[in-house]
């Protein structure tokens, strides 16, 4: 067992991401983690991240705010405590339509 203070939680630049800070809470560095690693993301107003994919599956469980998610086939919007699967190499892009800030948590394997 390994507990991370927020106090020693680091942010990181996620490319493709605008107007946002992320936070990585768990994964190889912070805990041994090996399998997959836990972010926070904080949009602000109009922040989000561009279409893209990757090989890796990824899971986005919003906490507070509201968050639209975008494929090449649907557009949905997240609201507290909504989330999302997204496959290996299926696109997405993220954007915070709203005047208010969202927090995300993310989940992606390695």
């Amino acid at each position: 067992m390994k507990k991370i203070s927020l106090a020693q939680v680091k942010p990181y630049e996620a490319p493709g991401h605008f107007k946002m800070v992320a936070l990585r809470l768990s994964g190889k560095e912070e805990t041994g983690a090996e399998k997959f690693w836990v972010g926070m993301s904080h949009f602000l107003p109009g922040g989000g991240a561009e279409f893209g994919a990757t090989p890796a599956e990824k899971y986005y469980f919003v906490l507070d705010g509201e968050i639209t998610v975008k494929t090449e086939k649907e557009e949905m919007t997240l609201g507290p405590w909504d989330s999302v699967y997204i496959g290996p190499n299926e696109g997405r892009s993220i954007l915070n339509k709203t005047n208010k800030p969202v927090s995300m948590l993310v989940v992606i394997n390695y």
